[in-house]
């Protein structure tokens, strides 16, 4: 057994999937909203028996392996080190994935991690600073945060001795190179070490911040904190600090609260607001809201009162808006950080939270509070600042009724604003018009014709009565099955069931994965479709039902055999080929025949 497979064994895909979604038992299987697209009504399908997963609502699926990977954006190898430690499985370094640069490097910053925070350990100075900031040992222990001591070259020779390579340890952002002597140094000295997880917990990245004891104004020139470079595992526009912690009450709570500061995190963690994450001081982007976007819909935003006041203009905002997010913000009594509120006064926080107001709230306020409205150019400059807001919304609902809003504060009649805001829509698309994007492949697939459905759900039947896969087999030709996959998997199952003479999932699924075309995650899908669609027919009707579905996809290729006949009639008469014609003419007949064989019985 491989170590995929003893992950698989040791691991129950319910439970972990559970950490991600609710389920709901249905039948022997579980169903739940497919949390890779938006839907009302549950399509999203798992198998505890076969330890598979599949979306018919999206077309996704797999194993416990697919579902992590897609949920946390992890490649193989980074998936089978998330899930080796649930299992309690320990990898073996010569797993070829394990080795991979990426894994090389995530080993590399881990190590670093450890180092740091033993030297933090080991410095009484740096503890007491970090006891003067409020934080408990136990929470300077969990976030592991560390110490860089002012040396060249002590985490170099440390990691070096663990058999890193000087590449390694500069590919990891750890340390500078002098190109002049091609030798290499520790990138950060003298500084408290933050370390920076991805959403799976890895180490992928460090925030230094510089001694408060030994400050000076050459090391506050480079800079109060300095972050790791952009690295193969570190792109900080794809990072939210302490999402790997608050992800799970993130999703609990259905909100994100969203602060400044990596510190202002780990005291809102330390006071139990545990569904709290950091931007580290730049604007969202696209690419973490799609993280937060896996969690809830819901974000309130702490940031500094400067910085919330220029929130119209901030991208990440425009995007949140954009995608549907519901915004909200947290005004924090005295303009005090979330760090420094916590430590004055807890209430003083948790009030904040429970009056955060919607984002258009906030930004009126904001933009109507020094301004007399009653003069026509604070009312011109009052909706040119906000209709610019209102046509990021990308919901018609929110549109309308800011505009509405709007018109009733400023005086002025709903329909020249509106068309007002048709001017700004129009000139940002003319700047902003990006290519028409195509159907993504798997919803594509998904839209399956009404034929390759019927198709589906037979063979659906046969995965969920196999002893009924002769009576299939004896029944319906394979060019009577529709959609090439479809018909290719139906020509592989008649070949085993000649050879076998039983069906069996677990056997099945072992013969596809040794043929050319693989089609494993078919089968999967055809078997959580039965369970889906077949779990309340009476056994004494299933045979009836695959009859039914049986006529149904014989009458429909007759017809179509008749539809082509005909087509090769009318080109036989155009062209006067007339030999042609009666061999046509009687195979026309007998098609028309078998449908109506087919209609009696």
């Amino acid at each position: 057994m491989n170590q995929s497979e003893e992950i698989k064994s040791k691991l129950d895909i319910v439970d972990v999937l559970s950490e991600y979604i609710p389920m709901k038992p249905a039948g022997s299987n579980f169903r739940a909203n497919c949390p890779f697209h938006q839907e009302k009504s549950p399509s999203f399908m798992v198998s505890p028996d076969k330890q598979i997963w599949h979306c018919f609502g999206c077309g996704k699926g797999g194993d416990i392996f697919s579902f992590i990977m897609e949920i946390e954006g992890l490649s193989f190898g980074e998936a089978l080190r998330y899930l080796a430690p649930k299992a309690g499985v320990v990898l073996q370094k010569e797993n070829v994935e394990f080795n991979s640069q990426k894994g090389r490097l995530s080993d590399v910053m881990s190590a670093a991690a450890d180092f740091y925070h033993r030297e933090m350990l080991k410095n009484n100075q740096i503890k007491d600073y970090l006891k003067s900031r409020g934080l408990k040992e136990e929470t300077v222990r969990t976030w592991k945060i560390g110490y860089s001591p002012n040396s060249w070259d002590d985490l170099l020779l440390f990691l070096r001795g663990k058999k890193y390579s000087n590449e390694e340890i500069f590919l990891a952002g750890l340390s500078s190179k002098k190109e002049s002597y091609n030798s290499y140094y520790n990138r950060f000295r003298d500084r408290i070490m933050f370390p920076i997880n991805d959403a799976a917990g890895n180490v992928i990245a460090f925030t230094g911040r510089v001694n408060p004891a030994t400050a000076s104004v050459e090391t506050e020139k480079m800079g109060k904190y300095i972050n790791s470079p952009q690295t193969n595992i570190y792109d900080k526009s794809r990072v939210l600090f302490a999402l790997d912690r608050a992800k799970m009450e993130i999703k609990n709570r259905d909100l994100a609260i969203v602060v400044e500061g990596q510190m202002d995190a780990i005291a809102c963690h330390q006071f139990g607001y545990k569904n709290v994450i950091a931007s580290s001081g730049t604007a969202l982007t696209g690419e973490q809201l799609k993280l937060i976007k896996r969690y809830t819909n819901n974000v309130a935003l702490a940031f500094d009162a400067d910085i919330a006041g220029q929130m119209a203009a901030d991208r990440g905002i425009k995007e949140a808006m954009a995608a549907d997010l519901n915004i909200k913000i947290i005004t924090i009594p005295g303009g005090k950080d979330p760090d420094e509120c916590l430590k004055n006064n807890p209430a003083d926080w948790e009030m904040a939270v429970a009056t955060a107001k919607p984002m258009m709230e906030y930004y009126f306020e904001k933009v109507l509070a020094d301004l007399d409205v009653s003069k026509i150019e604070n009312k011109r400059l009052a909706a040119k600042k906000i209709l610019t807001m209102i046509a990021k919304f990308s919901s018609k609902v929110e549109i309308d009724h800011w505009l509405k809003r709007l018109a009733q504060i400023i005086d002025i009649d709903e329909g020249v604003l509106r068309e007002t805001l048709k001017d700004i829509l129009r000139g940002e698309m003319k700047i902003e018009s990006l290519p028409r994007k195509q159907v993504p492949k798997n919803i594509a697939a998904n839209n399956d014709l009404w034929e390759e459905k019927l198709s589906l759900s037979l063979l659906a039947l046969v995965f969920k009565y196999p002893d009924l896969v002769g009576h299939v087999i004896d029944n319906i030709n394979i060019e009577q099955i529709f959609g090439p996959n479809i018909r290719e998997f139906y020509k592989s199952l008649i070949i085993y069931y000649n050879d076998k003479k039983n069906l069996d999932y677990n056997n099945f699924k072992i013969y596809l994965e040794n043929q050319v075309i693989n089609h494993v995650s078919l089968l999967n899908k055809i078997v959580l479709l039965g369970d889906k669609d077949f779990s309340e027919i009476p056994a004494d009707q299933v045979k009836n039902e695959i009859t039914r579905i049986i006529i149904s996809l014989k009458q429909f290729f007759y017809k179509q055999q008749m539809k082509e006949t005909e087509k090769r009639i009318a080109v036989a008469e155009e062209s006067g080929d007339l030999e042609q014609l009666p061999a046509l003419l009687s195979d026309l007949k007998l098609l028309g025949q078998k449908i109506k064989e087919i209609d009696i019985n």
